[in-house]
């Protein structure tokens, strides 16, 4: 059987790792818009969290498995279509993942000096798309919507020694920028309270350690919330404990009783309702916010608008409300208010022989593991769907034959993994010279002429 896998993320390589694993005979191909391989993983882990790219090392070795072949710089759904791949392959899984972000749909969001969290972190990360964001960072107090794990990462980047920041893959450009930053204070909003924020222990525990930074918690939002989280899962107890505790630590008076040049907070109950412009109506001065209550409790609880408002001054705001799938190819069925593939365990409705696995398939939530987990579910769909002789083989299909002809005719050259594995060496041999484990190329032109296309 000849299977594609559509995106080179966690989804798409564990769906291809589980297949190849479980199947003797399956070959898979795995095709990529970008010329470089990984996904999120490349383009969404902080450049300070190296351990959690270490899955790339488990990636090129499916890779490089005889039975696998990769093609980047092939745009499924305008090089090559996907009714032109399922009549190439047995099998089409789609695991692209969600390249776009959710708007916040209120006045002033486009001004100057309004960011997306998706278009920020592809920023330092070096995502070719983002490469000329140029975020002003003149400003002193920074806001970032959201109470996610991804708002933390951004506000650790902003924060963090520079020292610490050269050692990582962080882009060059985003670490001069850095190096100008006036940014002393960013704020964490979100529209429900303490016990409902999205992001991790561990990430808040990186956020109070960071060297130079002090932690701005107001008490007060923590009120009666030890008796409420006694009977909470371990991972929400913990994790308000920590909250609850480091609101109530007295700031440790650095010399002479100097308070730390740089501060983060975490804002509770506050929906943004508009971005104030300057008074020249050229950019983003600060955000009016609506005060909350919320409904119900546990993660279901909403919150609802008391009627108050309040206004805080911020020249820069980053949304990190979450990413957002988009279709592919009008053959595709897709969900557009939930951002999915309709789909029943990776099998997608109504069209045999579709798969989707990752964030398209179940919506942009959870770490590479959750990912690992949900790509296995589907790679097993196709598994049984082989084996129940849902899925008719006995008609040979030509894979990369049929579509090598169709990209030629439309001047399309994809690119190879042993083309990538040239890439990787020169962002590291650049990454070297300045001491960090590697320099991304972030101009996909420039990726095409280190491997003379």
């Amino acid at each position: 059987p000849r299977v594609c896998v559509v995106g080179s993320g966690p989804a798409g390589f564990y769906t291809a790792q589980h297949i190849l694993k479980h199947h003797g005979g399956a070959l898979v191909d795995i095709y990529e818009k970008l010329p470089v391989p990984f996904g999120l993983v490349r383009f969404g882990v902080a450049p300070d969290h190296p351990e959690v790219k270490n899955v790339i090392n488990t990636f090129t070795q499916t890779a490089r498995s005889e039975r696998c072949a990769y093609y980047g710089n092939v745009t499924v759904g305008r090089d090559v279509m996907v009714p032109e791949l399922q009549q190439a392959y047995h099998a089409v899984v789609l695991s692209y993942g969600a390249e776009d972000n959710r708007v916040l749909g209120i006045p002033g969001e486009n001004l100057p000096g309004v960011y997306s969290a998706r278009a920020f972190v592809g920023w330092y990360n070096g995502l070719p798309e983002n490469r000329d964001l140029k975020p002003d960072l003149s400003c002193e107090t920074a806001l970032i919507l959201g109470h996610g794990n991804v708002a933390l990462d951004i506000a650790r980047i902003l924060l963090s020694p520079l020292q610490l920041l050269r050692k990582t893959d962080i882009t060059d450009s985003s670490l001069a920028a850095l190096a100008c930053s006036k940014v002393k204070r960013v704020w964490l909003v979100g529209r429900r309270g303490p016990l409902q924020v999205a992001f991790t222990i561990k990430e808040l525990r990186e956020m109070i350690n960071l060297p130079g930074t002090r932690a701005v918690l107001d008490p007060a939002d923590f009120t009666g919330l030890e008796n409420a989280v006694k009977d909470a899962p371990r991972p929400r107890k913990r994790l308000t404990e920590l909250m609850i505790k480091t609101a109530l630590d007295k700031p440790v008076e650095v010399q002479a009783g100097a308070a730390a040049p740089r501060a983060w907070g975490l804002k509770f109950q506050r929906s943004p309702q508009e971005v104030l412009p300057s008074a020249d109506g050229r950019r983003a001065r600060g955000i009016r916010m609506a005060l909350t209550r919320l409904e119900g409790s546990g993660d279901s609880a909403k919150a609802i608008p008391t009627g108050d408002v309040e206004e805080l001054e911020c020249g820069l705001v980053l949304s990190s409300i979450g990413y957002r799938s988009l279709p592919l190819d009008p053959a595709v069925p897709f969900d557009s208010q939930h951002g999915v593939i309709p789909n029943s365990s990776g099998r997608v409705e109504g069209v045999p022989g579709l798969y989707c696995s990752g964030w398209v398939k179940r919506g942009p939530t959870g770490v590479i593991i959750t990912t690992m987990n949900d790509s296995f579910d589907t790679a097993q769909s196709v598994l049984e769907d082989l084996q129940r002789g849902v899925l008719d083989i006995s008609p040979s299909r030509e894979g990369f034959g049929v579509v090598e002809n169709i990209l030629r005719s439309r001047g399309v050259r994809p690119v190879s993994f042993s083309d990538w594995e040239k890439i990787d060496a020169a962002e590291v041999a650049r990454g070297k010279a300045a001491g960090k484990p590697r320099e991304k190329i972030v101009d996909p032109a420039e990726m095409l002429r280190i491997i003379g296309h």
